[in-house]
């Protein structure tokens, strides 16, 4: 799916550039592009360097919340959920354990400890398939949750905006969370009709009740405030929260009598690796997306946007942010460098800056996850199961401009 998009956008932007330098419409965009193609490689390396500390900080700290049994805690509360969302599947069965476990790793951001559980437990699951190549409605459902991917600790969002300069990093946290919870409760409902589950049963609707309760109350809670004090009531929960969450983590390890300083040296370490693996991920799609910009193709396209935006009578802040929601699905790291760009070229603290972010930490990569989780296993007819994870996205999107609106007007 990437060699495709990666390929097209520079042949695009290379397109559109020959065309306006041969007709003299822009004799300048050689120019802009030969230099864009130089920055590119200098602005990836320079940007992965700059994320190592953070990446150092956090992954150190996440695993000391996996040595301390916190994903094991997690995992226990979803289990009585689980049982109901997953009638195929037996209560005794090892999927079940491994399922749990996935979504409450990637509720607490662990994506190394996340995907070889996720992978664990779509093989469990694949021996209960009396179709191997086609998706059951366990397997279906489970894919969806993760491309939903509800995260506790954007770690990656709140590192990328520090690097790019945020005022305050961590001020999206809370619209973040609440796009990321509704449009999980969306894409369940949405798999629930079309898989045909029984969401009405009542341990299923506690939790919906709850996680739908806690939406409103925050919601409610903050209906009629200005946008500068929901930006600070953001800041604070947020800032409180990420601190609370760093003494329950080394508490929790001391309780347990983990070797604290040793497991995060060992996950710091993690951190270098994940910021120097990073590099060619990002110097890649910079040069795609850069000689884009650079062409004039993107500014063309979105101005387009805006036009049709706006003569139908809305604000058009929110198209800067659209090249991020349609890479999301497609590219994690397209989606990646569209929102460092934006941010770049706009400012972290930028009304785009802020959605961006939002759009990114509130879901997964659902080509990369469907290709990943059902290709591991042999599925090949994945049957409803994108179609709901793409409605999820488009969810995650929508909701993410109106929260975005809400919080930073």
């Amino acid at each position: 799916m990437l060699n495709p998009i990666w390929a097209g956008l520079i042949l695009l932007a290379l397109f559109s550039a020959a065309l306006q330098a041969f007709s003299g419409a822009d004799s300048q965009v050689l120019e802009r592009m030969t230099q864009a193609l130089i920055d590119c490689g200098k602005l990836g390396f320079e940007l992965a360097l700059g994320l190592t500390g953070m990446l150092c900080l956090w992954l150190g700290l996440l695993a000391i919340a996996e040595a301390a049994g916190l994903v094991a805690v997690l995992s226990k509360a979803l289990r009585p959920l689980f049982s109901h969302l997953f009638p195929d599947v037996p209560k005794d069965h090892p999927a079940m354990g491994s399922m749990s476990l996935n979504i409450a790793a990637n509720i607490l951001g662990l994506d190394n400890a996340a995907t070889p559980l996720g992978l664990k437990a779509m093989a469990q699951l694949q021996s209960l398939n009396p179709q191997p190549e086609q998706a059951t409605r366990a397997q279906s459902l489970f894919l969806i949750i993760n491309t939903a991917s509800v995260t506790l600790l954007p770690v990656s969002v709140l590192t990328y905006r520090a690097q790019m300069g945020a005022a305050h990093p961590a001020d999206v946290f809370l619209p973040l969370l609440l796009t990321s919870l509704s449009a999980t409760v969306v894409g369940v409902i949405i798999a629930g009709v079309f898989l045909r589950l029984k969401l009405l049963h009542p341990v299923v609707l506690a939790y919906g009740a709850l996680l739908i309760g806690l939406i409103t109350l925050v919601s409610i809670s903050l209906l009629g405030a200005s946008a500068e004090h929901m930006q600070h009531i953001s800041q604070l929960f947020s800032q409180g929260l990420l601190l609370l969450t760093v003494a329950i983590f080394i508490g929790a390890g001391l309780i347990k009598k983990v070797p604290v300083y040793e497991v995060f040296i060992h996950g710091a370490k993690e951190g270098f690796n994940t910021a120097v693996l990073l590099i060619p991920y990002l110097v890649a799609m910079f040069l795609a997306i850069s000689l884009l910009r650079a062409s004039g193709s993107l500014e063309l396209m979105l101005n387009a946007v805006k036009t049709a935006v706006h003569f139908f009578g809305f604000d058009t802040r929110w198209v800067d942010a659209l090249p991020t929601m349609i890479l999301k699905s497609l590219s994690g790291s397209g989606a990646r460098a569209s929102m460092l760009d934006v941010m770049r070229v706009q400012g972290a603290d930028s009304f785009a800056g802020r959605l961006v972010s939002i759009i990114q930490g509130s879901s997964e990569t659902t080509f990369y996850v469907l290709t990943v989780y059902f290709g591991a296993v042999g599925i090949r007819r994945c049957g409803v199961a994108l179609g709901c994870a793409l409605a999820a996205d488009v969810a995650a999107a929508v909701l993410g401009v109106v929260y975005c609106y809400g919080f930073f007007g």
